[in-house]
């Protein structure tokens, strides 16, 4: 009898969902930290929300004929119950959500952020993948064009805090209006799209009279012309509209932020209004977006909250590193402080308990560790220190430690003599390793 394999098949991560693995991750935690950072100066508090929501949510937040909640959602029945459950595409519905069925507003206006993973079922390429990464912020209860300044302004400290100029990244801006306007624009579309019909590839002629405004958002190069013809919705705003856009313009203006307003940007979701804003790049391709969003006074009503003004923007991770990469920018290499040599097991308590002094006074320290071979030779451990980008070795020699001392050795300055330091007084010259 033929002996069979039992070798088990090799798993895989899910098609358009990566690992992060190190020295990868060290860009993400750097970019992080700029984030917090920036946060923490504008005043904006964490939020942390589910991965799951209730499919109705989305169905009911973004609209039933946007391309996320027709094509992209990754939805599914609980075994347990029956309910219909999403894995969350998007953020900002889930925020207002937790706001509204906590009542986080009763004691007033709240500016928020979040770090979250995203999950659309589309074909994955370079900048757009099956899970990604966001940075979403959200101003919540405010109404005034102030605070839509303020959060295009954020983004615009943030490009910079990660290293990107004026030439790197554009912004542009536009008004959806308010529904009675959009409206009014809306039945125009229909007439101007109808009448050129035979000109209309069979995804726009779906959404003629369920979303006409999505079709201003084709990609299809035989469809430009129809769309530049078409009736734009600055057109058919009113006077308080038109002031709202002039207030952030004006404020913009008081900066020196340059920007276009783009008559065609409308955003992909259908809960926006009034301002809405994009910061786009020529260098990465088709995927130029690399941050987005606007006004949404109307969702918290549409959930099920009371009438609520929001404004809120989405800035993708995976995009932002890219273009990071693209106009080489690159942060600092993350290394230990010291490098810690264990020539012998003999020294092994001795190494471990200096160690945890250093890094309890705050000194990052990699110890050598032992493999199935022993300690390795001196040679090749300091091979190790030096490959770690560590600025000094401690190495726990046998003459050393039976002097009470450890031998110091500066990896990055070769002009500079090797010394012992007293064991027993490893809390005090910890400052020297950590700040040399």
């Amino acid at each position: 009898m033929a002996e069979q394999n039992t070798k088990p098949v090799a798993l895989q991560a899910v098609k358009g969902m990566n690992d992060i693995l190190p020295p990868e991750s060290a860009r993400w935690e750097w970019f992080e930290t700029k984030v917090r950072a920036l946060m923490a100066r504008y005043g904006y508090a964490n939020v942390r929300t589910p991965i799951v929501e209730a499919t109705a949510l989305f169905v009911r937040g973004l609209g039933e004929v946007t391309d996320i909640v027709e094509k992209e959602m990754y939805s599914f029945e609980d075994s347990m119950n029956g309910d219909r459950l999403t894995l969350r595409p998007e953020a900002t519905a889930g925020i207002v959500r937790a706001m509204v069925e906590h009542n986080a507003l009763y004691n007033g206006p709240m500016r928020v952020w979040s770090n979250v993973a995203l999950f659309r079922h589309e074909r994955p390429q370079k900048g757009r993948y099956r899970q990604f990464h966001q940075i979403d912020v959200e101003a919540l209860g405010y109404s005034g064009p102030d605070v839509d300044a303020e959060q295009i302004l954020m983004c615009r400290a943030l490009l910079r805090d990660l290293g990107l100029d004026d030439g790197d990244v554009r912004l542009e801006l536009n008004s959806l209006g308010q529904p009675a306007e959009r409206l009014a624009h809306r039945a125009a579309l229909i007439a101007h799209f109808e009448a050129h019909a035979d000109l209309l590839d069979e995804e726009a002629r779906r959404r003629l009279h369920s979303n006409p405004l999505r079709i201003l958002d084709t990609k299809n190069p035989r469809m430009q012309a129809v769309v530049e013809a078409a009736p734009q919705l600055i057109e058919f705003l009113g006077e308080a509209s038109l002031a709202h856009l002039n207030a952030v313009r004006a404020a913009l203006d008081a900066v020196g932020q340059a920007y276009r307003i783009n008559p065609r940007l409308v955003r992909g979701m259908d809960y926006y209004n009034l301002t809405v804003f994009e910061w786009i790049t020529d260098k990465l391709g088709s995927q130029g977006t690399v941050c987005g969003g606007g006004r949404y006074d109307g969702l918290f009503e549409q959930l099920g909250g009371k009438r609520t003004p929001a404004v809120g923007w989405g800035m993708g991770i995976e995009r932002m590193l890219l273009l990071l990469d693209a106009v080489g920018v690159q942060p600092p290499a993350v290394a230990p402080d010291v490098y810690a040599i264990v020539p012998a097991a003999q020294a092994l308590g001795v190494a471990v308990a200096t160690c945890e002094v250093l890094r309890a006074a705050g000194v990052s320290v990699l110890m050598h560790a032992a493999s199935g071979e022993g300690w390795g030779s001196m040679k090749s451990q300091f091979k190790r220190a030096d490959a770690s980008g560590a600025r000094h070795a401690l190495i726990f020699g046998a003459d050393e430690l039976e002097r009470g001392e450890v031998a110091l050795k500066a990896l990055r300055d070769a002009s500079a003599p090797q010394r012992c330091l007293p064991l027993a007084q490893a809390g005090a010259w910890a400052a020297e390793l950590r700040n040399a």
